[in-house]
């Protein structure tokens, strides 16, 4: 092609592209409207860019303004992700992103519809807190006390906010609170009581969202936490009540009017009110005494007279508030007080005439023979009202030398005597009559005396009569003196020459002899009882020592005998007990009053005071000699025990100094009355807090600060922040049990900003009394950043720890992390939950510290035989969070598994088997007897080995003795139970009549053990009862369940079998014989007589027995004639060749049948002697026969062995080869070993469609038919002492 050719070319390809770009069209966006989650993550793909080109020319896109740098596209596929977060409630619903999409032709720009779609992604927030309410304790129930009130800026359901009440601080308030799930009002829903219940409460109210999820299929929930403090203030609902009641107050007679008694107190109840009390006299058991002021003090109002009123008067005192209560009266209360009347010496001594009754008298006659030495009668008595009065008698007048009156002194009612002094001047030739006063008077106020006129007549008599040296004779004698004491020998003189020795004597009156007595013919007065002598009753005894001549002439004398003292009696204090009030810093004297009632003139009635040591002893003295009580220091009533309330209780003894010295002890109460002497103290000389920024009305902090004063009235406190606030803080005022506690809060209406200039604040707190003592504290308070991050748990490992385990330390610990720098982990207590039998159940066997340390519970007792494993779930707490939840999401879980020790001793399961053996049978190896026992441990340590330890046999007398051990016990295991058969070791003694007690002990791997005594019952072979059954054997067999109940519901007896056989066998008429036994708990036996009588005296169990076929009862095998036995040998042989030859000719033509059925006995036997097995203590073992010693192989023992099981027999075995074991009885067992197998080999290959076994012995008992209509193709009798074998 030429040159100018291919320019032509050019350009037209150059045209041709030219028209082709114009005719291309721009691409198009096919959808502007896009959904997007506010909460999709960045690098989240929220949407394709839906575009599309004509041509199909591949497209490019690019985002621009508005909004292109919330979102990142890719460039060739449309692809749109989010760059940066994006939140609706910032946004807006809706938003525009501007799109650019090319086709390397042309572009095209579009602003897109975003709808963001709503996320839960905002918590509910509080308004109006804080929520602080005070409420009346009456305040009605279902009342509305506020509003809980929070906004969430989420839309649809997660805006919709529901509340709750999470806690109630103190617990037992949770009750008293509800809340309004959908409007938030808070009501009270239960009583409140200011008295008895908390006066404060914390309500932690809980709101939380609806839930919602947009971008995330999980749904989010978000909840916030506001409190409210509610105070309970006192309504006046209470009764006051009387305080240190009983009251008991003394007061002497004559006490002037306005003396005050006693004073009673009563306090109101509502201690938030603390009203004033009115008190008042309601009753009183003499009206008119006393009355009471408005403090409660109890004085004299009228005059008091003892011998009028008694010894105590008693008052009914009303205690009434002086304002009304809620339900309109004013509440009081009552006490009874309780006044001692004290007696003074207020009454004249007055004479008295006594007859029927006494009568006061001025005037008095007697009688007197002349020269009469003795005393006159004069029908005069003494009495002093006062309750100890003291009078003393004497006489006045022209005669009053010529007597003497008796008694001189009197302390009580006394009959008053003439002694004549002078019976000479008794002379009737020279005078008739003889006039003189007697005068009374108060030996402690001798202004109070009353006088009488007594006239004494004078008789004329015989003028010799005896007369004694002297008219009176004083005497003393120590009290208590021996019976026989002589006191002096007293004799009288009679002129007259025929009664010179002949006077008799005799003590006069006859009051006297009880106490003395006098010698009839010596004069000697001696005591007659020494008892009845005691000084302290009666010092001073008269009496007339009366003389009598031959003729009767009496002569006398007066006997004055002094009872000289011995200390016999201990001092007497004159109070039950002494209570004194003192306020403290003040002096105490207290006089302590006693008496001694031995004599006065000697050491024994001389006292002598002392205080017993005690606590507060050592601050008081006391005068010796004077009983005065004094503080020896300064009365503090703050240095006493706050328990004691101000009182002091000492004990006072009062001792004389007689031998042995006697004393007495009073208690002495004082009450140091307190006076406002202390200054508040802070019980730190600083404090320093931190609270979080933004908490309006949050919790800073408390100070403490106590008064040392001891009552209400002065160690009241409140505090106040007097400077360093700049109106941030607040203080609120509560009572401790020591002291107060100022709780600092942010003010309310503040909110603290970290960032702000205060990050610190230097608060001064002044604490204040009821009479303004002041203290200051310095607080600091520290404005921190806000903790926001939930603490985790870390995986804890599993925990061993042995039962029974007393350590302290901990056994293992839950650990977790805080992503916080500043946090304050504390552990708590979820649930514990034990693992009991496969369960899991509540326990308490560990506590949770709050470190996170795990120890056993020092209370509980770790038991693996109850449990054997433990879970714990525990929550961990961030105590520094204030913002969000500061507990974990998930708890923390710990398993604690229990290791065992071997602390369980074997026991013995109880059996009410009687176990019996036949002395004739009993060989080396014989079963008698079984004991069961289980162990609660596990593994190696419930492992049980049965032993006998001792042997005694008790005969037909009761008399028991030891015997050598004729038996041991074989240990055996089914599952958890330990089985120990007994057996015999030797040949019993036949001649032993009675019953063995075998002691079998049970001791595990640990030493661990118990035993018990079995009572096994020797019983002779005559014992046994044979019966004969018209049905075949394999029938009454079938029945001998029903043939056994029978028997015992006849007999009451338990009936052992000892063999069931065919009657050919013993030629006895019937089909069956059964030999049995019955024998009774105690080991009576009874003879076949007993049992058929028994058998027929019972017509119900008897027709049973013959429906079974019983024909005949006792008829014992036949016994045959005596023969030749040549003649009968030779018979035998013929016979049993004759027998051979027929046997072998039928085996040849049953060969296959008879090699079937003894193959499979061979297989079993073989299998039988090649068993091996821990518990088996012989050699080859047969079935069938008492050779069984391993596990569960004997079928002759009465236990609850499970055949099947010992077998390896499955569930799914047949009935056939769970028959008997005695099926194998018949087979011999004669052929040796090599035959055995070879006949195995032989069945092996002929029979090799048969059933397979898991075991040869299964194989054999599968091959014994099965009884038609058996339901129960194993039989267990209950006699372990017999078998088939053995009988």
């Amino acid at each position: 092609m030429s040159a100018d050719m291919e320019g032509i070319t050019g350009v037209m390809m150059v045209l041709c592209l030219i028209g082709l770009s114009n005719a291309n069209t721009s691409p198009t966006i096919d959808s502007v409207v896009y959904n997007v989650c506010e909460d999709a993550p960045i690098d989240a793909h929220v949407f394709t860019i839906a575009a599309s080109d004509a041509e199909n020319d591949p497209l490019t896109y690019s985002l621009t303004a508005p909004n292109g740098d919330y979102f990142t596209v890719e460039r060739n596929t449309g692809l749109v992700s989010i760059r940066t977060p994006l939140d609706r409630e910032v946004s807006g619903n809706v938003m525009l992103l501007g799109v650019v999409v090319a086709d390397g032709f042309n572009e095209i720009r579009e602003e897109l519809t975003i709808i963001l779609g709503d996320a839960n992604d905002n918590r509910p927030i509080f308004m109006n807190t804080p929520y602080d309410i005070e409420i009346a304790e009456n305040t009605a129930v279902n009342t509305i006390l506020f509003r809980a009130m929070a906004t969430d800026e989420d839309t649809s359901n997660s805006g919709v906010v529901r509340y709750s009440i999470d806690e109630v601080t103190p617990n037992d308030g949770i009750s008293l609170f509800t809340i309004v799930p959908i409007t938030g009002e808070v009501k009270l829903t239960g009583q409140l009581n200011y008295t008895s219940l908390s006066t404060f409460y914390r309500l932690k109210i809980n709101a939380t969202d609806g839930g919602g999820k947009c971008f995330y299929d999980q749904t989010n929930y978000f909840s916030s936490i506001a409190f409210s403090f509610i105070t309970v203030t006192d309504v006046p609902d209470l009764n006051p009540q009387f305080i240190s009641i009983p009251y008991v107050g003394r007061v002497e007679e004559n006490a002037p009017v306005g003396l005050s008694v006693f004073k009673v107190t009563a306090l109101d109840q509502d201690t938030g009110v603390n009203d004033v009390m009115i008190y008042s006299i309601q009753d009183s058991t003499a009206e008119g005494l006393f009355a009471i002021s408005a403090t409660g003090v109890i004085s004299v109002l009228s005059n008091i007279d003892r011998e009028d009123i008694g010894d105590t008067v008693t008052l009914t005192v009303k205690a009434t508030e002086s304002k009304a209560n809620i339900h309109g009266f004013q509440a009081n209360t009552k006490a009874e007080v309780q006044i001692n009347i004290i007696d003074v010496n207020d009454n004249t001594p007055h004479l008295y005439k006594c007859e029927d009754e006494c009568v006061m008298e001025s005037h008095f006659t007697g009688e007197v023979d002349e020269h009469w030495l003795g005393s006159v009668f004069i029908n005069m008595t003494v009495k002093d009202l006062d309750k100890f009065a003291e009078t003393s008698l004497t006489l006045e007048g022209g005669d009053k030398d010529v007597f003497s009156v008796q008694p001189a002194l009197t302390m009580s009612d006394s009959i008053v005597q003439l002694q004549v002094k002078e019976p000479q001047k008794l002379d009737f030739e020279k005078i008739q009559q003889m006039v003189l006063q007697v005068i009374a008077t108060d030996a402690k106020d001798h202004t109070f005396q009353s006088t009488a006129t007594v006239t004494i007549n004078i008789k004329d008599t015989n003028d010799n009569s005896p007369t004694f040296l002297q008219d009176t004779y004083k005497l003393n004698v120590v009290e208590h003196s021996p019976v026989g004491t002589i006191l002096d020998t007293l004799t009288a003189k009679d002129p007259d020459t025929m009664d010179q020795g002949n006077i008799t004597y005799k003590l006069l009156p006859d009051s006297i002899l009880p106490y003395f007595d006098v010698n009839p013919h010596t004069g000697a007065v001696y005591v007659k009882n020494a008892t009845l002598l005691d000084r302290e009753v009666r010092s001073l005894y008269s009496a007339t020592l009366q003389a009598r001549d031959t003729d009767g002439k009496p002569g006398s004398t007066v006997l004055e005998i002094t009872l000289t003292d011995i200390n016999d009696h201990a001092p007497i204090i004159n109070r039950d007990t002494y209570r004194e009030f003192v306020k403290e810093g003040e002096a105490l004297e207290l006089p302590i009053e006693a008496t001694d009632a031995d004599d006065s003139d000697t050491k024994n009635s001389q006292i002598v005071f002392g205080i017993v040591p005690s606590k507060y002893s050592d601050n008081f003295t006391i005068g010796p000699d004077t009983g005065v009580l004094r503080n020896s220091g300064e009365l503090d009533r703050e240095a006493l025990d706050p328990k004691l309330n101000g009182m002091i209780e000492l004990n006072v003894t009062a001792t004389d100094k007689g031998t042995p010295p006697l004393s007495t002890m009073v208690t002495v109460i004082i009450n140091v009355e307190d006076v406002n002497d202390n200054t508040p103290q802070f019980k730190a000389s600083s404090y320093k807090f931190s609270v979080k920024e933004g908490q309006k009305g949050a919790f800073v902090g408390s100070v403490q600060a106590e008064d040392l004063d001891q009552t209400a009235e002065f160690d009241r406190i409140s505090f106040n922040i007097i400077e360093g606030s700049f109106g941030s803080f607040i203080i609120r005022t509560f009572a401790e049990e020591r002291g107060y506690r100022g709780n600092i809060t942010v003010d309310p209406d503040i909110e603290l900003d970290y960032e702000s200039a205060r990050k610190q604040f230097r608060l001064q707190v002044e604490a204040t009394d009821l009479e303004q003592k002041k203290a200051v504290v310095t607080v600091e308070v520290d404005v921190l950043d806000v903790n926001d991050e939930r603490p985790e748990f870390k995986p804890s490992d599993p925990v061993t720890v042995k039962e029974n385990t007393t350590i302290s330390g901990p056994v293992g610990s839950f650990t977790a992390q805080d992503k916080d720098g500043n946090h304050l982990l504390v552990y708590q207590l979820e649930s514990i939950k034990c693992r009991c039998d496969g369960s899991l159940t509540d326990c308490s066997w560990f506590i949770l510290d709050p470190t996170g340390e795990v120890r056993v519970n020092p209370e509980q007792t770790v038991d693996y035989e109850e449990c054997d494993q433990v879970l714990m779930e525990a929550q961990v707490v961030d105590k520094y969070t204030e913002k969000g939840e500061n507990n974990s999401v998930t708890a923390g879980q710990m398993v604690i598994n229990i290791e065992d020790i071997n602390d369980n001793a074997p026991k013995f399961i109880f059996s009410d088997s009687v176990y019996v053996v036949v002395s004739e049978n009993a060989g080396k190896g014989t079963s008698v007897a079984g004991v069961t026992a289980t162990d609660r441990d596990s593994g190696i340590n419930r492992q049980i080995e049965f032993k006998v330890a001792a042997v005694q046999f008790r005969d037909t007398n009761n008399q028991t003795g030891n015997t050598k051990i004729v038996f041991e016990a074989v240990t055996t295991q089914q599952k958890d139970i330990y089985i120990g058969i007994i057996q015999t070791t030797e040949a019993l003694d036949t001649s032993l009549k009675g019953k063995y007690l075998v002691t079998v002990s049970a001791t595990d791997t640990g030493d661990l053990s118990t035993s018990t005594v079995l009572e096994i019952f020797a019983v002779d072979v005559s014992y046994q009862v044979p019966l004969a059954f018209t049905r075949p054997q394999a029938v009454v067999e079938e029945n001998i369940i029903d043939i056994t109940r029978a028997l015992s519901a006849a007999t009451k007896a338990a009936v052992e079998i000892a063999s069931i056989a065919n009657a050919e066998a013993s030629r006895v008429s019937g089909n069956t014989i059964i030999v049995a036994y019955f024998v009774y708990s105690n080991g009576t036996v009874l003879t076949t007589d007993e049992v058929v009588k028994m058998i027929s005296d019972d017509p119900q169990q008897s027709r049973v027995l013959i429906e079974l076929g019983l024909a005949d009862i006792g008829k014992a095998p036949a016994i045959e004639t005596e023969t030749d036995p040549v003649k009968y040998a030779l018979f035998g042989m013929v016979a049993g060749l004759v027998i051979v030859m027929a046997v072998l000719t039928t085996s040849l033509l049953c060969t296959r049948r008879n090699y079937k059925r003894k193959l499979k006995a061979a297989k079993a036997m073989n299998s039988a002697a090649m068993v091996t097995s821990d518990n088996q203590k012989s050699g080859p073992v047969v079935p069938g026969t008492n050779k069984y010693t391993m596990e569960g192989a004997n079928p002759v023992l009465n236990l609850n062995i499970d055949t099947t099981m010992m077998l390896d027999m499955d569930e799914e075995s047949s009935d056939v080869d769970k028959v008997s074991l005695n099926s194998l009885d018949s087979i011999s067992y004669e052929k040796d070993k090599s035959n055995m197998m070879s006949i195995q080999e032989e069945e092996e290959e002929d029979d090799s469609g048969s059933p397979q076994y898991i075991e040869p012995l299964g194989a054999a008992l599968a091959q014994r038919g099965q009884k038609k209509g058996s339901d129960d193709p194993h039989i267990g009798f209950s006699n372990p002492a017999f078998s088939t074998t053995d009988l």
